[in-house]
């Protein structure tokens, strides 16, 4: 495509995906920019800004799953193209985490721990053997208030989502804009 660049994500993060509990695979993100209109990229079926891409999840006009979602609140960190490009460059030497989500089902959604959460497994099943399944009776809203240590994505429905970071990025990284898709608040005590 003409006018276009792209930058890839990996170098920055690697997340481990479950397909299920039958199988895992390793995805990395690259995205797309149009040089000619600022801080926009392509989502779904047109070009949008991270915000916007969240306010058309929000609607339902499009959908992603939680690790893109994930990616887009960590883009809201920066107001233009020109930032994005230098932040990415300035640590493109720092290194890279891999991460295995760990869901963990609740009374009325959905939990997806990352690294770094106080819920996360000390040993996650990065290959799918285990078949580990993590769920409580407990309501999400109740385990947000409980917890302190928070590196999670919380889901109630495809099109609700929120994630919650206060622990310090890894490799010179930065950490998502704390968004929800649907106006909820929960306590992130940061």
């Amino acid at each position: 495509m003409r006018g276009c660049w792209a930058r890839s994500i990996c170098g920055d993060s690697e997340t481990r995906i479950p397909v299920f509990f039958h199988r895992f695979y390793s995805a990395s993100f690259t995205l797309f920019f149009r040089t000619h209109r600022v801080n926009r990229l392509l989502a779904g079926d047109g070009w949008s800004s991270p915000p916007e891409a969240l306010e058309r999840l929000k609607s339902q006009e499009i959908w992603f799953p939680p690790p893109q979602f994930y990616e887009f609140c960590r883009l809201c960190n920066f107001s233009s193209l020109h930032e994005l490009h230098k932040f990415s460059w300035d640590r493109a030497l720092e290194g890279c985490e891999r991460w295995m989500p760990v869901m963990l089902t609740a009374s009325d959604g959905f939990i997806q721990l990352l690294p770094g959460d106080e819920l996360y497994p000390e040993d996650p099943d990065y290959t799918g053997e285990k078949k580990v399944v993590m769920s409580t009776d407990k309501k999400v809203e109740d385990l947000m208030k409980e917890g302190s240590v928070f590196h999670r994505i919380v889901i109630k429905s495809t099109n609700n989502l929120a994630v919650y970071v206060n622990i310090e990025a890894k490799y010179k990284h930065v950490n998502p804009v704390m968004r929800n898709s649907d106006g909820s608040d929960y306590n992130s005590r940061l």
